[in-house]
């Protein structure tokens, strides 16, 4: 699997561009893709319909310092259950 951001990226918060790509074609109306900080929800992002198959991609907000974990659920196309994972990442500080 391969993300933006990487498994424990530090990023620029500002207007963030999130995708995570999958080794098979996913739903994409009937998967997910959140930001969470400390167990809450931050922003629930809605994945682009014209994406790649097997990309869930998403544009965020700008995001304040601090760590999160991004938070993706996908249904594969051929298949009826869902799996899901976090990717931790942080926001930079304002230099």
């Amino acid at each position: 699997m391969q993300s933006t951001p990487a498994a424990s990226a530090v990023i620029d918060g500002r207007g963030s561009e999130f995708f995570v790509r999958f080794d098979r074609p996913v739903d994409h109306i009937r998967s997910t893709l959140e930001i969470m900080q400390d167990g809450k929800l931050v922003e629930r992002l809605v994945p682009r319909l014209e994406s790649a198959p097997e990309v869930l991609f998403a544009r965020a907000p700008t995001l304040v310092p601090g760590s999160y974990n991004l938070h993706w659920a996908v249904r594969t196309v051929a298949g009826k259950e869902t799996i899901q994972g976090d990717i931790p990442f942080s926001v930079a500080g304002q230099r």
